[in-house]
């Protein structure tokens, strides 16, 4: 099979795309993958260390600018298309899998025009832009959370979960002894969490909690972050602008600071980990906020509002969690109840499928 990802731009997207090709090419050592992306998006910088392959369009995001936005970038739009439809000439794809993000949009129209059948995975419970528009025209809509894509066609529906990298499914429930404390944003760090954790720290040094931290904070606060810590003298701290290893990152905490994201939701679920989570108060639809809370009524998090977070309350909050080992070891079972570790090879079943007629 050839196949074609048309996506990305923050992890969310990207990341279930790379467990979906790195599947394939486990199942059919023939198999040949391609990833479509912008220079700007995080697979620019990923793909090239996973050793995989990826082509450039020059293609921006519609969403919040409004029809005179939109009809500005028309000039882009179509480049982006003409560029599309060279790559799919070039690589001639079976099928290709488009998983949301602004760049996914003009390839999947350029397979629809070269009559080369698609299907779509969404991660979230509100779809994208680019899903809800092209969901009539694909063979299949693989969607993650049970009830989600209500605004999709019905009959194209098919619950896969949300494919994982590679490791992170493997991990098991019991916490490590001597555990850490993950902090993270997404791919591309969280400027508010970042100011609060460095706030929250001396305040938790001083509540006893002597936790070494990993912490991803994005490219722009790397070196902030790092002088801050610096600066209040401390030594137990590892900040990374991104981790390329989450799996081991994982394996390693005790507990996560995080934001709510489809892809960190699922992650946290794969392999128990009980988290602080901090919905991103901006998401499209406010999808983060429902997340938590569906973790936390699950038992399996504790959610924390951003408007009403100050460094005294984040300290307070991983503090309580921190020194209640046996409330994290819950929180932890019930996150894994949560996990579906089979994701990735139920979207290349799909494929299959689609591809054998069925």
């Amino acid at each position: 099979m050839r196949m074609l990802l048309a996506g990305g731009g923050t992890g969310g997207h990207l990341f279930p795309a790379v467990a979906i090709a790195e599947q394939l090419l486990r199942q059919d050592e023939a198999a040949e993958v391609c990833f479509v992306g912008t220079a700007k998006g995080l697979e620019a910088q990923l793909l090239p260390k996973l050793g995989l392959s990826l082509e450039l369009i020059d293609m921006v995001g519609l969403v919040g600018r409004g029809l005179r936005g939109a009809l500005q970038l028309l000039p882009k739009l179509l480049r982006s298309l003409r560029q599309s439809l060279k790559i799919v000439q070039r690589f001639r794809p079976d099928i290709v899998v488009g998983v949301g993000g602004y760049s996914s949009f003009p390839v999947l129209v350029a397979a629809r025009l070269k009559g080369i059948p698609f299907i779509l995975h969404e991660q979230n419970a509100k779809p994208g832009l680019s899903n809800r528009v092209l969901a009539r025209f694909a063979q299949r809509v693989c969607i993650s959370i049970p009830g989600s894509g209500v605004s999709l066609p019905q009959g194209k529906l098919v619950l896969t979960g949300n494919p994982l990298r590679r490791g992170v499914a493997e991990l098991g429930t019991a916490l490590p002894v001597d555990g850490k404390i993950l902090v993270f944003g997404g791919s591309r760090g969280a400027h508010a969490i970042n100011e609060l954790m460095v706030a929250s720290l001396p305040l938790l040094r001083k509540k006893g909690v002597d936790a070494s931290v990993i912490h991803q904070t994005g490219e722009a606060d790397a070196g902030q972050v790092t002088a801050a810590y610096r600066t209040s003298g401390e030594t137990r701290i590892e900040v990374l602008p991104f981790i390329d290893d989450m799996a081991n990152a994982y394996a390693d905490a005790l507990l996560v600071v995080c934001r709510a994201g489809a892809t960190t939701i699922a992650e946290l679920c794969a392999c128990g980990r009980p988290a602080l989570m901090i919905p991103f108060p901006h998401a499209a639809a406010d999808h983060q906020t429902a997340n938590a809370l569906a973790m936390e009524t699950a038992g399996a998090a504790r959610m924390l509002v951003q408007a009403d977070l100050t460094a005294e309350n984040l300290a307070a909050a991983i503090s309580e969690l921190w020194q209640d080992r046996e409330r994290l070891q819950q929180m932890a079972i019930a996150a894994k109840a949560l996990g579906q570790k089979d994701a990735a090879e139920r979207v290349v079943a799909v494929c299959l499928q689609v591809l054998s007629g069925d």
